[in-house]
C-alpha cells in the first residue's frame, strides 16, 4: 500500500517510478479521488460545527420556554445531509483504496530497468560448474531410474504438477529441510515457527497476493486460502501490532508445504518437479527498523547462499530488473542454482526488500524510542531455500555414471551417514 500524503507531495516521482515498471501515470487519478474525499471531510466538519451551534441555540431557547421547532427541523435536515455525505465519502475512500491496493511497490533507484527476466543483472557467481565424463541426466530420469520418483502415480492421485517421492529421496528432501532450519536457527538467529497453512483474506491481502493475484492461489470451500509461501503467515505475525523499537529486528523461519495454482504458467516447466502445485520450502522473514532494511536484505541473501555453499552447489546471484520485480518488492535478489541436466541456471531462492509496503497493508507499526509517534517497520522475505528445487540440484549435480547419487557431505549426518543412493538402497 502506498502513502497518499507522499503521492500528493511527490506526484512526478511516483509516476516516474511506476513508469519504470511499465505502468501509466496514476498520481492524478489518486489525488483527484483523495481531494474529493478531503473536501467532503471539510464540509462534514463545517456541518458538524453548524449543528453544534444550532443545538446550543435550541438549548438556550428551551431554557427560556421559547419555541425551537424551526431549529430542531434545521438540525434534522443537517443530519440527513451529513448522512449522505458520509456515505459519499465512504464510497470515495473505498474507490481510492481499490486503486491503491492494485498498484505494485516502487522500485529502488539502484534496481536495473528492464522488461523481463532477460534484463536481470548478475551480481556474482559462486563455485564452479561440475564436470562430467558421461552424458548427464535430468532429475526426472535420475529419480525414475532409481524407482524413487513417481509422477504417474501422483497424476492418478491428484492430476498434473504433482509428484510422489519415496524411500531415500523422500528422506533426502526431509534432510535438506532439517539442514536448512538448523543453519538458519542455530547460526543466523531466526526463530523457527510452525504456522497455519490455511489463512484468511486479510493475511493474503497483507502480503500483497490479494486482490490482484487470487487466480494464483487455492481457496477452500470455507473461504480460507492455502498459503502460496510461508511468507504470508510469518509476515502477518505482526499484523495489527504495535511493536516497540527494542523488539526489532524480528527474524522468523518456517518449513512448510506451499500451494500455487500456477495459473499463469500453462505449458511452462511441465516436466519434472520444477513447477508444482504443491512443494516444500524453508522461508525467511525479517521485520526491521527502516534504517537497517538495506543491510538486512544483504544479510538475508547471504543466509540463503550459505545453504548452497554447504552443499557444494554452483550458483549465481542476480538482481531483478523492474520488469521482473514482484508485486510487493522494492528490490529482489534471485539466487539461481546450476542444473547440469538442463544446462542452465534455475531460481532456487528469491530474497526481497518490501520496504513499508506490507506493513502499511497489515497496519503494523512500531513505537520509536527517539521521538514521539509511530512508524511502519520494513519487511523482507526470502527462500532459504526451495526444498524441492534443492533436491533437484543435488540429484543433477551429484549424479554418477551408474545412476547412483553421491550424498553431499553436509547432508550425511541427516541421512544416517549414508554416502550414496542407488536403486538397491530404498531403506
Amino acid at each position: 500500500m502506498h502513502d497518499i500524503k507522499w503521492i500528493r507531495d511527490n506526484p512526478e516521482e511516483f509516476d516516474m517510478a511506476l513508469a519504470r515498471r511499465g505502468i501509466p501515470s496514476m498520481s492524478a487519478q489518486i489525488i483527484e479521488i483523495d481531494e474529493a474525499s478531503r473536501a467532503i471531510t471539510t464540509e462534514l466538519q463545517e456541518l458538524q460545527n453548524r449543528r453544534n451551534e444550532i443545538s446550543k441555540q435550541i438549548g438556550f431557547l428551551k431554557s427560556k420556554g421559547e419555541d425551537a421547532d424551526h431549529l430542531i427541523s434545521a438540525v434534522a435536515d443537517l443530519k440527513v445531509r451529513m448522512s449522505r455525505l458520509e456515505e459519499d465519502k465512504k464510497k470515495r475512500v473505498s474507490a481510492g483504496q481499490r486503486v491503491l491496493q492494485e498498484i505494485p511497490n516502487l522500485p529502488f533507484d539502484d534496481v536495473p530497468d528492464g522488461k523481463d527476466e532477460d534484463d536481470n543483472v548478475e551480481v556474482r557467481a559462486v563455485g564452479d560448474k561440475p564436470l562430467f565424463d558421461f552424458v548427464v541426466k535430468d532429475h526426472v530420469d535420475i529419480g525414475e531410474n532409481l524407482g524413487l520418483m513417481d509422477f504417474e502415480t501422483a497424476s492418478n492421485l491428484a492430476g498434473s504438477r504433482f509428484v510422489v517421492t519415496k524411500g531415500l529421496l523422500a528422506r533426502m528432501e526431509r534432510s535438506l529441510s532439517a539442514l536448512m532450519l538448523e543453519i538458519h536457527t542455530e547460526e543466523f538467529g531466526y526463530m523457527e515457527v510452525n504456522p497455519p497453512l490455511l489463512v484468511r483474506d486479510a493475511a493474503v491481502y497483507g502480503t500483497g497476493q490479494l486482490p490482484k493475484f487470487s487466480d494464483d492461489l487455492f481457496k477452500t470451500t470455507t473461504g480460507h486460502w492455502l498459503i502460496p509461501t510461508a511468507e504470508v503467515p510469518l509476515t502477518n505475525l505482526i499484523a495489527d501490532k504495535l511493536l516497540s523499537e527494542d523488539e526489532l529486528p524480528l527474524r522468523f523461519t518456517a518449513y512448510t508445504p506451499c500451494f500455487r495454482s500456477e495459473a499463469g504458467a500453462a505449458g511452462k516447466d511441465t516436466r519434472g518437479m520444477l513447477r508444482q502445485h504443491q512443494f516444500s520450502k524453508v522461508e525467511l522473514v525479517s521485520v526491521v527498523h527502516p534504517d537497517y532494511a538495506v543491510a538486512e536484505h544483504e544479510r538475508m541473501t547471504a543466509c540463503a547462499e550459505e545453504v548452497l555453499k554447504r552443499l557444494g552447489l554452483h550458483y549465481r546471484v542476480v538482481v531483478l530488473s523492474t520488469g521482473d520485480l514482484g508485486f510487493s518488492a522494492r528490490k529482489t535478489y534471485d539466487i539461481e542454482v546450476w542444473l547440469p541436466g538442463q544446462g542452465r541456471y534455475r531460481e532456487i531462492s528469491s530474497c526481497s526488500n518490501c520496504g513499508d509496503f506490507q506493513a502499511r497493508r497489515m497496519n503494523a507499526r512500531f513505537r520509536r524510542s527517539d521521538r514521539k509517534g509511530t512508524a511502519f517497520p520494513h519487511t523482507l522475505n526470502g527462500s532459504g531455500l526451495a526444498v524441492g528445487r534443492t533436491l533437484i540440484a543435488v540429484l543433477e549435480n551429484y549424479q554418477n555414471s551408474n545412476g547412483s547419487i553421491t550424498v553431499p557431505t553436509a547432508l550425511r549426518p541427516y541421512m544416517g551417514g549414508l554416502e550414496k543412493i542407488d536403486a538397491s538402497g530404498r531403506y
